[in-house]
């Protein structure tokens, strides 16, 4: 039981990091676009970054990817070989 606590958290915790670089870009102002950079940073730089909003999205979009993939394997059941075969066979 705690080994299945344990891996679900491991799992999610990956998921959560990934999203995170996926969610970083969302409504990302930079001191190039409102023309206001400035002394000593580069014009990507952000104008106002709020972290508490990134950290909630990231935490909501994980949670749904998780969800997902939680319903899918335990209670569809299916698993990484259920996915259609992609590269061909060349062993024949």
């Amino acid at each position: 039981m705690v080994q299945q606590i344990l891996s679900s958290l491991a799992v999610y915790f990956v998921v959560w990091w990934i999203t995170l670089f996926a969610v970083l870009p969302f409504g990302l102002r930079t001191q190039a676009e409102d023309k206001h950079v400035i002394l000593g940073t580069v014009e990507s730089a952000p104008t106002k970054f709020q972290a508490w909003r990134v950290v909630l999205t990231t935490t909501l979009v994980s949670a749904l990817v998780y969800g997902t993939w939680y319903v899918a394997s335990h209670y569809l059941g299916l698993t990484v070989d259920s996915l259609p075969q992609i590269v061909p066979n060349f062993d024949k």
